[in-house]
């Protein structure tokens, strides 16, 4: 059978049946309302542009209009925002009450948490200024503040985060999950919204790093690639589910380094301030201030290079 055949016979069959699948699971008016990741997609690269005007837009920018591009980004952004944050919270709304179709508790609720983020951008991006710096300070390869900010993927992790951060302080359902998870996708970087970061961080090379949702983090804290902060296990309710609202991740106090590979589990650990942990360590009880935490291991074998 040729193709266009088929599709014209049968398609309508297949897309009838999915339509219903999904209708059972999950989807719904609302969430589709949501428009999907991409929608969220659009509202970070907008407050992103506004943060650094230049650095995510196609063409060149004219600098005496930069006053005018931040903001038509921020008015782009907060209306896009508002409007996925308030179907977000009917959608959770409808699982527990069903108030009228006047209701505008959602719609007011969204406003306000839409202008509560764009009242903190000034703050934001200077932390994101403190962040840059920390790079700079951190990695001997770095010869310009600018080649952080173009190239270095802890500050995409970094920015998005404490966006994504300040909308799950205020209990915004999806969103905040959706926009970490774009940083995980294009950086290999995996920070829950959850997590609490001080000033001057910085995630040397920063692939496969994990940083858990009840983890709060110092400042001056520097990571390296493969570092996981992370839950030593769940506790369980009565029917075998994993509760929910636990501190699960450890502490890391100012002033800690981390090197790659080490991992360091559990909602009790706390990294006192000063300390070091050594690559590929694995963690899971506190240790003191100014500790150095290293392997222990025997000297490597090396044989002679030349045939026998």
């Amino acid at each position: 059978m040729k193709l266009n055949n088929w599709l014209n016979t049968e398609l309508p069959n297949v897309a009838k049946s999915l339509e219903e699948i999904n209708k059972n699971h999950f989807l719904n008016e609302k969430t589709i309302g949501l428009a999907g990741k991409e929608s969220v997609y659009k509202v970070v690269h907008n407050l992103r542009s506004a943060l650094f005007p230049g650095v995510y837009e196609k063409y060149p920018i004219d600098e005496s209009r930069i006053n005018i591009l931040i903001g038509n980004n921020i008015r782009t952004a907060a209306l896009e925002l508002s409007n996925l944050i308030e179907k977000a919270l009917q959608d959770a709304c409808e699982l527990r009450n069903r108030d009228s179709e006047d209701c505008t508790k959602c719609r007011d609720r969204a406003n306000d948490i839409t202008i509560d983020l764009i009242t903190k951008l000034p703050d934001i991006r200077e932390q994101l200024h403190k962040d840059i710096q920390a790079a700079y300070n951190g990695d001997p390869a770095a010869l310009t503040t600018e080649e952080i900010l173009l190239s270095y993927p802890s500050v995409d992790a970094i920015s998005i985060h404490r966006l994504a951060h300040e909308l799950y302080k205020s209990k915004v359902p999806i969103i905040p999950r959706i926009m970490s998870e774009y940083t995980h996708q294009r950086t290999g970087i995996d920070i829950h919204p959850g997590a609490k970061i001080g000033e001057y961080f910085f995630i040397d090379h920063g692939t496969g790093v994990v940083i858990g949702e009840t983890c709060t983090i110092g400042d001056n804290v520097k990571i390296y690639q493969g570092v996981t902060l992370g839950a030593k296990s769940f506790t369980l309710d009565e029917q075998g589910n994993p509760v929910k609202g636990v501190k699960r991740h450890p502490d890391i106090e100012n002033n800690v380094v981390i090197y790659a590979g080490a991992t360091i589990l559990g909602g009790d650990t706390v990294i006192g301030h000063d300390s070091v942990v050594g690559g590929n360590v694995w963690l899971t009880h506190s240790v003191p201030p100014y500790s150095k935490v290293y392997n222990s291991q025997p000297s490597p074998t090396i044989k002679n290079g030349k045939p026998e």
